[in-house]
């Protein structure tokens, strides 16, 4: 019985490979039952179409909307390079003590969206340090050259606003 019924599904497997599959009995097909010109290469209706961002938007958020930030991760809020802060007309709003101290910060004396700093991160075309947050407020180093040629540390405290 083992053997007859082996012997039945090596028949049925062996004229399956053996049948013809053409592209062109497949197009017949699809002719008579669809009006799609090419049913094949639609994709997964279960799987979400792929993000495309283009060039003119690349770096700007329309409201609900997600792009990917330089780290990869996904977000609706705009960066602002840290770099062209200048130390000079920043705010301090908030301070976020913990794990990771955070500061909450206006870039210019009229801006209404705070940017977010960490310590370590560098402010500033000097490239001035954020050494530590304080639950007073920031205090940054940045590393000058004196009339001397010599490398000098400077130290600004910068208090929080109300």
């Amino acid at each position: 019985m083992n053997l007859v019924l082996s012997l039945f599904i090596l028949i049925l497997s062996i004229g399956a490979q053996a049948a013809p599959t053409t592209d062109k009995t497949l197009n017949e097909f699809f002719e008579k039952k669809t009006k799609i010109e090419n049913p094949l290469e639609l994709r997964d209706p279960f799987k979400s179409p792929p993000v495309r961002a283009s060039k003119k938007d690349a770096g700007v958020t329309a409201k609900g909307s997600y792009i990917r930030t330089e780290g990869g991760n996904f977000a609706n809020v705009t960066e602002v390079r840290l770099g062209d802060l200048d130390i000079f007309t920043i705010k301090v709003v908030g301070v976020l003590i913990g794990k990771e101290r955070r500061a909450m910060v206006l870039p210019t004396p009229d801006a209404t969206t705070p940017v977010i700093v960490k310590e370590g991160s560098k402010i500033g075309p000097d490239n001035a340090e954020v050494k530590a947050i304080l639950p007073g407020g920031l205090v940054l180093v940045e590393k000058i050259i004196n009339v001397y040629g010599q490398e000098e540390y400077l130290e600004t405290v910068i208090p929080i606003s109300r």
